[in-house]
């Protein structure tokens, strides 16, 4: 029987159609004005109110009391005398991925439900006009200026909603100031979404030079351990690790009766080596998918995970994805802004910046 032609060229262009369109990811979208960060940034626009809106919640409130704690001018300007950096937009674009503490109660059971979003990672991605890929983590509890506020605080509350701008918007603002880069694009992802991608993906491998554990949350062993969503998300967000000290004894019942100690230096900055180390472990996933199907299961992941600003496509986005499959890992500066210990007035504990941006991505060889 004779096939007409124009029926095949029909039905191959309905079959890349689907498949095209099963491929992209929905992403959810959120606007991201760049004239408007840069108003914030300069102190333009200014408030102390938070608004509600569907998505965001009024209830974006710091943990501690850090946010309403004014400092003596005299004592913060010498705090925050490295906290501006002379502006180097046309050294990089720059990609802001926010992980936010946001959790439900379809979040591990080990971490709970938390009400509002904080940003607990603060990764700067910045490529340069050779590809040249560098990420820079920020410590969620770097002591900050918020241009909008006024407040002097940790940076992770400046990802709020309120009279100035999105918590994107008004984090973007912060980040200008204290780096000099303009934010092209954002991603935001939350602890449920993380645990989502990780098992879209089968697992990741964290390696360890140490037994470690934190409570019945999670334990890996010394080497690498191949592990699910929520495992990686309990190790990397622990602050109560401890170590095995010695050999692990298990007895007649069952129980662990090993010697466990805590381990020494768990800080805001051994969680961001975790992140980094994390990220890293993810895109060498994206690097090894075995079949189409898998693919599948980690674009379907990706979409009830991830938001993105409305000024990316849906398509360069993808594209953006599928590029990171050339990316070699072990070409890519993993950096975190140099920082010290200080404890406030009221005994919270926060980390000052001990040296200006463009001197520290200067040393690094990333600038002239």
């Amino acid at each position: 029987m004779k096939i007409n032609k124009q029926l095949i060229i029909f039905l191959f262009i309905l079959a890349v159609g689907v498949i095209g369109y099963s491929i992209i990811p929905s992403f959810e979208r959120e606007e991201f004005n760049a004239e408007l960060v840069e108003d914030i940034s300069s102190g333009n626009i200014t408030t102390t109110t938070l608004e509600t809106t569907e998505n965001e919640n009024s209830s974006e409130e710091p943990a501690d009391e850090v946010s309403e704690e004014i400092f003596e001018y005299d004592i913060y300007d010498n705090l925050l005398i490295n906290n501006s950096s002379k502006r180097i937009d046309n050294f990089f674009t720059s990609y802001l991925i926010i992980g936010t503490d946001e959790r439900s109660e379809n979040s591990s059971a080990s971490r709970g439900i938390a009400q509002g979003s904080r940003a607990d990672v603060i990764l700067i991605v910045m490529v340069d006009d050779q590809s040249k890929v560098s990420m820079v983590s920020l410590p969620r509890d770097l002591l900050i200026e918020d241009p909008c506020t006024k407040n002097i605080q940790r940076i992770n509350s400046s990802f709020a909603k309120n009279g100035c701008g999105s918590s994107a918007e008004n984090l973007s603002a912060v980040i200008l100031n204290i780096t000099g880069l303009k934010i092209d694009h954002f991603v935001k992802f939350t602890f449920e979404g993380f645990e989502k991608i990780i098992d879209s993906l089968n697992g990741v491998e964290i390696c360890v030079n140490e037994t470690q554990r934190e409570g019945y949350s999670f334990e890996l062993q010394e080497g690498c351990n191949l592990v699910k969503g929520e495992i990686a998300l309990n190790w990397i967000v622990s602050r109560n690790t401890e170590i095995l000290d010695g050999e692990k004894l298990i007895d007649v019942n069952g129980e662990d009766i090993s010697n466990w100690k805590p381990m020494p230096g768990v800080s805001d900055l051994t969680r961001i080596e975790k992140q980094q180390q994390l990220i890293l472990s993810l895109i060498d996933k994206i690097n090894n998918f075995e079949s189409f199907n898998s693919f599948l299961d980690f674009v379907n992941a990706l979409e009830n995970a991830f938001t993105i600003d409305q000024n990316i496509s849906i398509v360069e986005a993808t594209n953006l994805l599928w590029n990171f499959r050339d990316l070699d890992l072990e070409n890519v500066n993993k950096l975190t802004v140099p920082t010290y210990n200080y404890t406030t007035q009221n005994g919270a504990q926060v980390l000052i910046l001990d040296q200006n941006f463009f001197e520290f991505i200067s040393s690094q060889g990333l600038v002239d």
